[in-house]
């Protein structure tokens, strides 16, 4: 197994983890549904006759793409697939992955059991070297489990009711990510974590491999900047995880960095190549951003300075392939979009993303909030399953540059009664701390939207109808204390518990919600509504100009980028068409913030930068 299996611009399933050697086995599958739960009695993983129908992988069988498009309720299904054995030597190891199974996978190979994952958002693998054979046909089955009634794990925006109602919509069952081989060498690496840190010049890597040496290995690192090397170090390794720094002396110069660094404006990505010299060389091509994101003086900070966000709200789900992507041209695409409206970030609203989404949101220069998909009742095995899958989900994704907050909860859900339960709060709290635990370089949003406990953004959701609304609220500092002293637009309590706000960043983290004035007979959700495009311009103007206007606001979030089912306020329809002229929507949102005085002057310098001809970012 070699590149040329793939088509040579296929793009890895995990862009930031890329080896060459593998094999991707999305495609035409065998399925079946399983509604009685006999299969496993039946010992359907050693029966091909029970696969009566065939789905295309990844897209989840209630999608039209997947060819089965039925959407009722069927909490079992079953995958069956034959493929051809890759070439691997006696020291070398095959590794089968999958991006993302919804809810809980049971996985065969040759009839025999190859693990078990619980967990509907995250990746896992199996080493299933053991259980092929050198030549010839070889079969991998999937049982998937999910329950569609059971609130108690983490499903986002998939609707518990059998048709989709209110806000949530048509459920994602079974594989809805890539599935693919890879050959490894028996000791490889399986893990890498970078964390810049800009004033020691210096970027900390985390590496972790399979297994133990059995005697001290050396580990390289080499990192370059359009070819140019800037870093190399080699160290022994004599454990399965190692911590170490790389210093990086061109980060020294005090004021000749900023073609290093990463940001929206200038997305700059180093290179790197992480080499394990063991009796068979591992190698991994990657990348990371020299960034930091951190709070300060009642601002988001990026790399140190005030940065005013605009995010808007991304559900990321299609008309035909719901929560998978439509391919990987789909995914870039939705970033484009994002960019192309005037928005430098996007809030990835209750569904932990492809990571393939996240490298193009690298690559491209998007900011990212990853927020953790919600279950909606609080038990203790609610806690056990959501903090497991959190976890998880940190741990894929904590090396993207684009990321620069993680999400635990969103308006309560799942912690319904946290204001009046110590265990709720505790429970809200905890994750915060959990959060800060794995990875405390970036920020933290315990529960977005109110009923704040730790956190280190004072987020607020305000669907006021107009411009009016939103600046009783924010345009003053005594309207925005009161507020977060008090009760909230939502009528919930806003922070809890009196904790001190500190010089935390207040920011408006769902707003807008406008959506045309819906037909009888149309399914519709949404907020304030208008008539026509031209009132459509003048109320998102109002809205917009107001949260631009206030003074003590370090940033939004918009809701929402498209149309998704029934919610039909996104600033794009569900077919991803503007309905605006962009350059209209794209100058609206990108007036100059007050609370962020240097906006004007960059504005001004751009405009004498575009006479001059220069098309290079403001620095």
């Amino acid at each position: 197994m070699n590149k040329s299996a793939q088509a040579e611009d296929q793009l890895h399933p995990n862009p930031q983890f890329g080896r060459k050697r593998w094999l991707d086995l999305c495609g035409s599958w065998a399925f079946a549904h399983d509604d009685a739960d006999i299969g496993r009695d039946s010992g359907w993983e050693e029966k091909a006759d029970v696969f009566d129908r065939q789905i295309i992988v990844p897209f989840p069988p209630e999608s039209r793409a997947s060819g089965i498009e039925e959407r009722g309720f069927h909490p079992i299904v079953w995958y069956r697939r034959a493929f051809e054995a890759p070439q691997w030597s006696g020291n070398e190891r095959v590794i089968l992955h999958f991006g993302a199974v919804d809810y809980v996978a049971e996985v065969w190979v040759n009839g025999h059991f190859a693990g078990r994952h619980e967990g509907g958002h995250t990746p896992f693998r199996f080493d299933i070297t053991p259980l092929i054979n050198k030549d010839g046909e070889q079969t991998v089955v999937v049982r998937a489990e999910d329950p569609p009634q059971d609130v108690r794990f983490p499903r986002g925006k998939q609707d518990w009711l059998e048709k989709p109602h209110n806000i949530w919509y048509h459920r994602t069952t079974g594989i809805w990510q890539p599935v693919w081989l890879e050959v490894v060498p028996r000791l490889h690496l399986t893990d890498l974590h970078w964390t810049p840190d800009l004033p020691q010049a210096r970027v900390r890597c985390e590496a972790r491999l399979s297994g133990v040496p059995k005697k001290p290995i050396t580990l390289r690192v080499k990192l370059a900047s359009d070819g140019e090397p800037l870093a190399e170090q080699s160290l022994l390794v004599a454990d399965s995880e190692v911590i170490f720094d790389v210093t990086i002396p061109a980060l020294q110069h005090g004021t000749y960095k900023d073609h290093l660094l990463w940001t929206p404006e200038r997305p700059n990505l180093i290179d790197v190549t992480v080499t394990l010299e063991g009796d068979d060389v591992d190698e991994i091509e990657t990348y990371l951003g020299l960034r930091s994101c951190e709070v300060g003086a009642g601002h988001f900070l990026l790399n140190g300075l005030p940065y005013y966000l605009r995010l808007v709200l991304g559900q990321n789900y299609w008309p035909d392939t719901h929560l998978a992507s439509p391919a990987d041209d789909g995914l870039r695409r939705e970033v484009e979009l994002i960019k192309q409206l005037g928005f430098n970030g996007v809030r990835i609203h209750q569904k932990i993303e492809d990571p393939r989404f996240l490298y193009w949101c690298d690559r491209l220069g998007v900011l990212v909030w990853e927020e953790m998909p919600s279950a909606y009742a609080f038990s203790a095995s609610a806690v056990e399953r959501l903090s497991r899958e959190w976890m998880e989900a940190i741990r894929r994704d904590k090396s993207h540059p684009c990321i620069v907050a993680w999400v635990p909860f969103n308006e309560s859900w799942g912690v319904p009664h946290i204001a009046a339960r110590s265990d709720q709060n505790n429970y809200a709290a905890a994750l915060y701390h959990l959060t800060k635990a794995l990875d405390p370089s970036r920020p933290v949003i315990s529960n977005d939207g109110w009923e704040l406990v730790e956190s280190d953004i004072w987020s607020v959701h305000d669907y006021a109808p107009d411009g009016k609304g939103i600046a009783s609220r924010f345009h003053r500092q005594e309207d925005i204390d009161a507020m977060l002293n008090g009760m909230g637009p939502a009528r919930r309590r806003m922070i809890l518990d009196d904790r001190e706000r500190g010089n935390r960043p207040v920011m408006l983290t769902e707003f807008g919600g406008l959506s045309f004035l819906p037909k009888r007979g149309d399914a519709w959700h949404g907020y304030a509504t208008v008539d026509d495009a031209q009132a459509y311009e003048a109320r998102l103007a109002d809205l917009f100009g107001a949260v631009l206007a206030a003074p003590h606001v370090a940033g939004f979030c918009y809701t929402q980028l498209t149309d998704t089912e029934q919610e039909t306020n996104g600033l794009l329809t569900a077919a991803r068409e503007p309905k605006l002229p962009f350059e209209t929507i794209r100058a609206i949102l990108t007036q100059p913030a007050a609370s962020a005085p240097q906006e004007q002057i960059d504005a001004a310098r751009q405009v004498a930068r575009a006479a001059a001809g220069s098309s290079e970012p403001i620095e």
